[in-house]
């Protein structure tokens, strides 16, 4: 079996962890975990929105399309709608004042990013094996040794420590919490990263 560690790449960039997590602290006191009707165990808060466009960021907007295998027929279905990840270039007011703005604005000049959310991963619960139509950027702010990513066939716990990753979440993947706390990563959708 090859294993692909080149599926998780750490980048030349990193934050504090302590400000990321005061920052998170900020934003839960503003707004709560959203999620889409009828999914359980996932919820998004979204730091960027198309334009003067809140509605943007509401419902099935939090997730977005993905390619998954529901069944023992192994047939690829699609899921969700198909969201304009370029047009997500405005960071919300609300959170400008967070440390999240800063970290937004030195990725955005390294990266063209799609929406920027932070992701709840709840305790003992799982991700669907799906793919994405982009790669992913992570920055673990609160995990635990149980939490771990798996894409294709090789698994990798992402470490809290202010360290930015970029996985192939263009390959089947999913990702798992297996600790009794949640799982939170500032999540963003990169549009010009190509995997080898």
């Amino acid at each position: 079996m090859n294993l692909n560690f080149n599926d998780f790449q750490k980048q030349d960039v990193k934050f504090d962890i302590h400000e990321l997590r005061k920052a998170y602290e900020d934003i839960i006191k503003m707004k709560d975990f959203t999620g889409v009707k009828g999914v359980t165990n996932f919820g998004a808060i979204s730091l960027t929105q198309i334009p003067g466009d809140p509605e943007s960021i509401k419902g099935n907007n939090a997730r977005g399309v993905f390619w998954t295998k529901p069944n023992s027929s192994g047939k690829e279905v699609v899921r969700d709608k198909i969201i304009d990840e370029a047009a997500y270039s405005e960071f919300i007011d609300d959170y400008k004042k967070t440390y999240f703005k800063e970290v937004y604005d030195v990725l955005a000049s390294k990266y063209k990013l799609g929406r920027v959310r932070i992701l709840l991963k709840e305790p003992r619960s799982t991700l669907s094996w799906h793919r994405d139509p982009e790669p992913r950027l992570h920055i673990p702010i609160i995990t635990n040794p149980g939490s771990i990513m798996v894409i294709d066939n090789v698994a990798k716990h992402l470490p809290a420590d202010g360290s930015v990753w970029i996985t192939n979440n263009t390959k089947y993947h999913n990702a798992f919490n297996g600790g009794e706390e949640n799982r939170i990563h500032l999540v963003a959708c990169v549009l010009n990263h190509k995997f080898n």
